[in-house]
């Protein structure tokens, strides 16, 4: 059992390196959130069933501010491709709905799975793939909206912001990585806000839950989290805009291949 204060400490701590992988790689916190609580919340004696939809739900609610504040600064530095960004939302919305749909059916060694695998995979491709192209340009519709709908299904049974999948995907497609991390961040705001609420929705009248949660949205967690995640945002944005892309791509595949790792242990 631990105890509050250092419960307290840790998601604080994991709100601040959050907030600035939030800017800096676009994609929410969410990869660092999610582990954190997925480790924290058995010690708190929380149910294991719940641990990871706890997870997953209290880390859409803390991106919804984190992406505000990260994608308004990449927005400044002319980071966002608003275009791209108006014609994925609405697919990226729908796959929203399916994610939320499945994650609050599924049991939480499934959603552990599925962030490990998912994880390592972009881990492996931003480490040794980056910078390959498979297009010059995003492809037009339907694809577009495949994508989209991709990008939004397994983003929010994962608990992330988008950026995990849709940089690599964006990159590949010929965007540059500062303005694809700069849409990510924005596109994380699209996934985290119906993620949120379908998550809420999905674990209302659950017993086991810890206090002060809406569902699976645990409000203490989120307070805990989103202040400094939201202070800390716009520093690791305007890193992401001076330190060479290829550090960029190389701290995003090391965050993504710890974690996954660590994810994938926890099942065995």
């Amino acid at each position: 059992m631990i105890d509050i204060i250092t419960f307290a400490l840790i998601l604080a701590i994991a709100g601040a390196a959050a907030g600035l992988i939030a800017g800096l790689l676009g994609v929410g916190g969410g990869i660092v959130i999610v582990p954190v609580l997925f480790y924290l919340l058995p010690a708190a004696d929380v149910p294991e069933e719940h641990t990871m939809h706890i997870a997953v739900a209290t880390s859409l609610a803390t991106i919804i501010a984190t992406s505000i504040v990260s994608a308004r600064s990449h927005y400044k530095r002319g980071g966002v491709d608003v275009p791209l960004l108006v014609s994925l939302a609405p697919a990226i919305a729908i796959g929203v709905i399916i994610g939320v749909i499945f994650g609050g059916q599924a049991s939480g060694n499934v959603l552990t799975a599925v962030f490990a695998t998912v994880a390592f995979i972009v881990s492996i491709h931003m480490a040794f793939f980056k910078g390959r192209q498979i297009l010059d340009h995003v492809p037009g519709q339907p694809v577009r909206s495949l994508i989209g709908v991709f990008i939004g299904g397994f983003s929010v049974v994962m608990g992330i912001g988008g950026g995990t999948l849709s940089v690599p995907i964006l990159t590949l497609c010929g965007v540059p990585i500062r303005r694809a991390v700069g849409t990510a961040a924005a596109i994380g705001l699209i996934i985290a806000v119906p993620g949120a609420i379908g998550f809420a929705i999905a674990g209302w009248g659950e017993t086991g839950l810890p206090p002060a949660s809406l569902g699976y949205v645990n409000l203490i967690g989120f307070a805990l989290v989103a202040p400094l995640s939201m202070s800390l945002a716009p520093y690791g944005a305007k890193l992401a805009h001076t330190i060479p892309q290829t550090w960029l791509s190389r701290a995003f595949a090391i965050f993504l291949a710890a974690t996954s790792i660590k994810m994938a242990t926890s099942l065995m």
